[in-house]
């Protein structure tokens, strides 16, 4: 069952340690990448996107597929770095090896694939 996530200021912190739970296998270097598009990708949900929110981890073979799901319909877009912002899609595009958004009627989901090098012997 995938983790809910709620609109809470400890809401990231939370995410974190639930994601770090669920991948004690993978090389601290492989984490730390998944740890910060995974924070991207909920922080974007959690700022732009409408409740409910809802965030995934799907293994595939050679990869991890990370999913944010929430009910805004506006797409997820790059826009320019400012002070207040700007920068968690051009990180997730550096770390991931692939991303992209799933838009439905009743919202989206916007998704980074990681490639993992490592087996792990526990899956999400």
């Amino acid at each position: 069952m995938p983790l809910r996530a709620d609109a809470d200021l400890a809401e990231p912190a939370r995410v974190r340690a639930w994601a770090r739970a669920k991948l004690p296998d993978l090389a601290e270097e492989e984490l730390a990448d998944t740890i910060l598009v995974l924070d991207e990708l909920v922080s974007n949900a959690l700022r732009h996107g409408k409740p409910p929110r809802r965030v995934r981890l799907v293994w595939l073979p050679g990869r991890l597929l990370v999913e944010v799901d929430d009910s805004a319909p506006t797409p997820a877009v790059p826009r320019p770095p400012t002070d207040d912002g700007g920068r968690g899609l051009a990180l997730i595009d550096a770390c991931a090896s692939a991303w992209g958004q799933d838009l439905r009627d009743d919202g989206k989901t916007v998704w980074a694939e990681l490639a993992k090098t490592q087996s792990v012997s526990e899956r999400v």
